[in-house]
């Protein structure tokens, strides 16, 4: 399998940027067969997915990111970016990525990357 590692987050001011990356080592070519997604979770609360990016490079965003994040990849590189640009408080939690649906034969889960919005 392939073991997801997300990296990336830190705490950062109402309005800032972050840059999240996700690297699957040794994928080979998985990243053009697969569609894959950023998920986040805040204690209490389901996780949800945030942004999603098809093996065909189609991209789509939740109704709360849309327009302030953008998802891309690089297949050669095996790695998953997420920009998050005008950061809102309530994009605070612990952010992962993995493919859309989920395949846990192929994919593992990392165990992500927490980003703090301060007020």
């Amino acid at each position: 399998q392939v073991q997801l590692v997300e990296s990336g987050g830190t705490s950062v001011q109402t309005g800032g940027s972050l840059n999240l990356t996700c690297i699957a080592p040794h994928s080979g070519d998985a990243l053009k067969r697969h569609p894959m997604s950023w998920f986040r979770q805040t204690p209490g609360s389901e996780r949800e997915v945030v942004a999603t990016i098809t093996h065909r490079n189609r991209t789509s965003y939740s109704a709360a990111v849309r327009g302030r994040f953008v998802i891309s990849k690089d297949n050669g590189k095996h790695t998953v970016y997420l920009q998050m640009n005008d950061l809102k408080p309530e994009d605070s939690g612990v952010y992962y990525c993995n493919s859309n649906p989920s395949i846990p034969t192929i994919w593992t889960w990392g165990s992500g990357t927490q980003v703090t919005v301060e007020t």
